[in-house]
């Protein structure tokens, strides 16, 4: 099994140095550059940020910078964000989206062993099919139409339970707060 596993964490190291090699040279078969859209600078500075940012170099340096940059971890400066690296930009929303999507995966199994124990346990009979229904009509429907939709039931309406008001956020973190609010 160990081997198995490490088999496979070795052939991916080439498919994703080929898919890095592919989105490199795509970026640079791209018109245009990363200060085009800025207004236009004068020569000079023109050519310190190429030398800063290593455009002044053939391609092929630029691609063995980059390799060696992606080894060490370093994925360059932000260009929308200033004084930001894009390294930084990741680990600001690594924690809310780790949270987030441990939240998703614990509900998602908490609900389904749940819901599977019941249509097991009631096999050919009301309740079983209810459940089976519903888990197709969750597959079947793309996410595009249900996002929206429990967006509206869990958000705006908001859920009614033990005479508290309960509603998801609709936008924003807010530190993964429930907003509750007491029925009078």
């Amino acid at each position: 099994m160990a081997s198995y596993a490490l088999r496979r964490i070795l052939g991916a190291i080439p498919t994703l140095l080929v898919i890095i090699t592919l989105a490199f040279f795509m970026m640079r078969l791209a018109p245009g550059g990363p200060f085009d859209s800025q207004r236009r600078l004068p020569p000079e500075i023109e050519r310190n940020v190429e030398a800063a940012y290593h455009l002044d170099k053939p391609v092929y340096e630029q691609y063995a910078l980059y390799l060696d940059r992606l080894a060490h971890g370093d994925l360059g400066p932000s260009f929308r964000n200033k004084d930001f690296t894009v390294t930084q930009l990741i680990a600001d929303g690594l924690p809310v989206s780790a949270k987030l999507g441990l939240s998703a995966i614990v509900l998602a199994l908490l609900f389904g062993i749940g819901l599977g124990v019941a249509a097991a346990l009631n096999q050919n009979r009301l309740s079983d099919h209810s459940i089976m229904s519903v888990a197709m009509f969750g597959i079947t429907i793309p996410t595009f139409v249900t996002a929206p939709l429990l967006t509206l039931i869990f958000g705006v309406y908001g859920l009614r339970l033990f005479g508290a008001d309960i509603s998801l956020p609709v936008g924003g973190w807010n530190g993964g707060a429930l907003r509750i609010a007491s029925v009078p």
